[in-house]
């Protein structure tokens, strides 16, 4: 079953109030928002690229304690998105928009850090092999330039370290940002950031 933009905001609006704080959903709007604008830029599906960028957050619909692995929003959202009938590919952005460059390895802290003592750890692994589509590679960016409002990637990246400190993987992680951020310059033509002129506002 497919998922519009529309629908993927209802079921984003319907999250209100459900977790510790809505501060997800305003951010999977803005990466929503932001992937919508980059997928016109290409001339690709801009509904499709919004409405993945709209659930890719959604698992944190439930609370931290629903599961006992140490990736609850990215397992949660996957079957939550499954259960409700949607097909893989929306399902899916809900575990590949954690991990670059195809690796389990490559996220942007340890505090959702998988290893083999995760239940789905071998899973994640073999799932995050799989191919990336465009959108998929879009909403990794998104995400990684997105809080409640978009901004550069320095300074989300900032905000990252800030909040959660730095971890084996920091490097490893902040070199495949800057190469994605860098594979969709190339794509366009032109520096990404001149899609979105509030991003000066938000410096």
């Amino acid at each position: 079953m497919k998922l519009n933009s529309k629908e993927a905001l209802n079921l984003l609006n319907s999250c209100i109030g459900m977790s510790r704080d809505d501060n997800w959903i305003t951010h999977s709007k803005c990466v929503g928002d932001s992937a919508g604008t980059i997928a016109k830029a290409l001339n690709l599906d801009e509904d499709y690229a919004k409405a993945l960028g709209y659930i890719h957050d959604i698992g944190r619909r439930y609370k931290w304690n629903n599961y006992e692995g140490v990736i609850p929003h990215a397992i949660n959202g996957y079957n939550y998105i499954k259960e409700l009938g949607y097909d893989e590919e929306y399902a899916g952005i809900c575990i590949k928009h954690s991990f670059l460059n195809n690796d389990i390895n490559c996220l942007a802290n340890d505090r959702d850090y998988t290893d083999s003592t995760d239940p789905n750890y071998e899973f994640f692994k073999e799932y995050v092999l799989s191919e990336y589509s465009i959108y998929d590679k879009i909403i990794c960016l998104c995400d990684l330039m997105c809080k409640t409002n978009i901004m550069t990637i320095d300074k989300r990246m900032n905000d990252l370290l800030t909040r959660h400190g730095v971890f084996k993987n920091t490097h490893y992680h902040l070199l495949e940002t800057n190469k994605l951020k860098q594979y969709f310059d190339n794509m366009l033509g032109y520096n990404l950031y001149d899609l979105f002129p509030e991003i000066k506002e938000n410096l």
